[in-house]
């Protein structure tokens, strides 16, 4: 890809970001194309719908996300570094007001998507195994996925996150024992 056009791209990506999560699901296309300082020709030549743009985003994510999982393998922690971890997933999850959620549930199993689920999964059993946990890592996920939700859907309180996240580890008792 020549540079202008990488960083067309970088643009828009950054701009999609900002536009999800201030305006969710009533983001335009247009207004991204305008934020980003490229015309829609520009940005549909990148991203040719709403879902492409989302799936680049999430790609994005979850490689931080990952990245993030392989450096705390190595945390002297590992129950912090678990829930350092399943913070930054949840974090990730509420980003965008809900409207990932939504978009990728439409998503008809888009491989790039899928293949994100794996890695995710992945790089969350090894934090799990790591701390002791025996419980499933989809349910793990699932429990984290479902307190970003109700996180979102509350009035803002900026403790509430980590106060049902220490839920969560109550529940793998072996990786709570594991971060002292």
């Amino acid at each position: 890809m020549r540079s202008d056009a990488r960083r067309n791209r970088d643009l828009v990506l950054a701009a999609a970001r900002a536009e999800f999560t201030e305006h969710g699901a009533a983001a335009s296309l247009n207004r991204i194309a305008q934020r980003a300082g490229v015309g829609p020709g520009t940005l549909y030549r990148h991203f040719p719908s709403v879902q492409a743009l989302l799936v680049a985003i999430i790609q994005a994510d979850v490689a931080a996300l990952c990245e993030r999982g392989q450096v705390l393998l190595d945390h002297a922690h590992p129950g912090a570094a678990l829930r350092e971890w399943l913070r930054a997933v949840a974090v990730h999850a509420s980003a965008m007001r809900g409207f990932v959620a939504v978009e990728v549930l439409g998503s008809g199993g888009d491989p790039g998507l899928a293949e994100c689920h794996d890695r995710i999964r992945e790089a969350g059993g090894r934090l799990l195994r790591r701390a002791g946990g025996d419980a499933d890592i989809d349910d793990v996920l699932t429990a984290v996925n479902a307190v970003a939700w109700a996180n979102e859907q509350l009035p803002a309180d900026p403790a509430r996150l980590d106060r049902l996240l220490a839920l969560i580890m109550r529940g793998l008792p072996a990786a709570e024992r594991s971060d002292r």
